[in-house]
């Protein structure tokens, strides 16, 4: 039986990450720019049907924006957004981004919103992470299969 089978799911690892960031970014820049002219008309569901938003913050290291698909988790006006970059070893840089500078931008469909981001621990992260794990159960695979805690954020409307 293969370890998946038997919910044990190989550690990522960080030469998995250095072959996989190149891919990444080029799809996130792919999905980004389909979103964007569709106005969110292709490109805003994920697998098992996750509904995928545009979240876009500063760089903090080169102030630039940035903006980068995110699968997002309506939670009444305020979006849950997971940092679990498939479960590797590093965090997304959009989450490092956010905690240099919480001020940032998501778009929904052709709506665009300005939030500002919060971690959440606690009992109020274990209770977004079951709002996560009910649009998209693949979370808890991404959490075994890194070492790091997945960090999650509550974007609020500003």
């Amino acid at each position: 039986m293969s370890e998946a089978k038997e919910g044990k799911l190989p550690q990522s690892s960080e030469k998995e990450f250095r072959r996989a960031k190149p891919i990444i970014k080029f799809m996130s820049k792919a999905q980004a720019w389909v979103y964007q002219v569709s106005g969110g008309r292709l490109g805003g569901k994920f697998l098992h049907g996750a509904p995928v938003g545009l979240l876009t913050t500063v760089g903090r290291k080169s102030g630039q924006k940035r903006t980068t698909p995110l699968i997002y988790i309506p939670d009444g006006e305020n979006v849950i957004a997971i940092a679990s970059q498939g479960g590797m070893p590093r965090h997304p840089v959009w989450y490092l981004n956010l905690q240099a500078n919480p001020e940032a931008e998501y778009q929904v469909g052709g709506e665009l919103r300005k939030v500002r981001a919060r971690e959440v621990e606690g009992d109020e992260k274990e209770a977004c992470w079951r709002l996560a794990q009910d649009i998209y159960p693949d979370f808890d695979d991404y959490q075994r299969r890194t070492d790091r805690t997945i960090p999650l954020l509550v974007l609020e409307p500003r």
